[in-house]
């Protein structure tokens, strides 16, 4: 039977949505949790989880409600843990809070939870309704449930190209296309991430850093990120990932700085070079040149990565994409034009028929600055 909530069990779930999102920049690899606990229209606690291997949101609801918490309601974003991880289970103390009733947004679908937490709760007494808010729930947490649902993790890939849909002059120059509040703008999408993934031709062509450099108004760069004991935020670096087959990556590059830990992927056949032989490495499988994309994708979903955030060129770009492997595109359109001899925005098969179109949906549309922001994921 579908659980009837109120327009007040709405309002105080969308007050704990907001608090999970607190934790978009923090709490990885763990899901971004928020709890509101309340007695009808008054709140008694609030948390949200803050990072990995500290006190879930349920804990700092409980810890600000105290004895406020006997019989109240508790709404959390996520369904409460049932077992000892680094933290101990939030179902336990509910129960021991003295709660009198449980609203869940999302069930959680890790095994060592799923089903356990409400089972719990229920076998104490506790009243316990699910789904509310449920698709919104899921959306702020999209990484975490593929990696545990689908065994990969979301893969959003960022492009930006003129209006004439290019990428780069012929000879690869392409700083900048688009603005700086969209440069500003990808600089938050990389710090949600878990990881940022690129090819070695990126990194010959642009030698980028891939590290997370978000503006200095933002209060220690992130604005809605956790505060520790200090009151100071600290962002979990994403991990750089190179997909480098024949390990062309050379000495001084600047993914090989320690701004971030860094992950190389390549060929086994691929000779080592001295510079690159104290850096982590993984030999993929290669097939007609090029990695086995669904075996990187295993391989990070296996270190606990969520979301893989990708900056590359059109080839390791429409690879993924031709691959169904790409989640979301997240493209920058500015209003220059770059001409017909510049290069495009994704290398994809060709079509014998236009009933063969790629079909994407947008999510949203919005202006960046000068540039037109798109989300975009595959229609099927």
């Amino acid at each position: 039977m579908t659980a009837s909530f109120s327009a007040l069990d709405h309002r105080h779930m969308e007050h704990a949505l907001r608090l999970a999102g607190r934790g978009l920049y923090t709490t990885q690899p763990n899901p971004r949790v928020g709890c509101v606990i309340a007695h009808g229209e008054r709140v008694v606690g609030s948390g949200w989880h803050r990072r990995a291997g500290e006190p879930h949101a349920e804990v700092f609801a409980l810890h600000e409600a105290a004895e406020a918490a006997r019989g109240a309601t508790a709404y959390v974003t996520l369904e409460p843990c049932a077992h000892f991880g680094r933290t101990p289970p939030c179902a336990d103390a509910l129960v021991a809070a003295g709660v009198a009733r449980v609203v869940i947004a999302a069930e959680d679908p890790f095994p060592r939870v799923a089903g356990r937490g409400t089972g719990k709760l229920r076998a104490a007494g506790i009243t316990v309704e699910s789904g509310l808010l449920r698709e919104e729930a899921r959306e702020l947490n999209i990484g975490f449930f593929s990696r545990i649902e689908r065994g990969r993790p979301w893969v959003r890939v960022k492009l930006a190209m003129s209006l004439d849909g290019r990428t780069a002059l012929a000879d690869g120059e392409s700083k900048w296309i688009t603005g700086e509040a969209a440069r500003a703008d990808v600089q938050r999408w990389r710090a949600r991430s878990s990881a940022i993934l690129t090819g070695s031709g990126t990194v010959l062509a642009d030698n980028p850093r891939l590290t997370v450099r978000l503006p200095e108004d933002e209060g220690s760069g992130f604005p809605h990120g956790a505060a520790g004991e200090g009151g100071d935020v600290f962002p979990v670096s994403p991990l750089r990932v190179i997909l480098d087959r024949q390990l062309r990556t050379p000495p001084g590059a600047h993914v090989l700085d320690p701004g971030a830990p860094t992950l190389f992927m390549h060929a086994r056949a691929a000779t080592v070079p001295p510079h690159l032989a104290v850096v982590e490495r993984v030999v993929l499988g290669a097939e007609g040149g090029h990695l086995d994309l669904q075996a990187a994708l295993a391989e990070l979903a296996c270190r606990e990565v969520n979301e893989v955030h990708v900056e590359a060129g059109p080839t390791l770009c429409g690879a993924l994409l031709a691959a169904g492997l790409a989640d979301e595109l997240l493209l920058y359109v500015a209003p220059v034009l770059l001409g017909d001899t510049a290069r495009p925005l994704l290398a994809l098969p060709p079509l014998a028929r236009m009933a063969d179109r790629w079909r994407l949906r947008t999510l949203d549309r919005r202006m960046v600055g000068e540039d037109i922001r798109l989300r975009l994921r595959p229609a099927s």
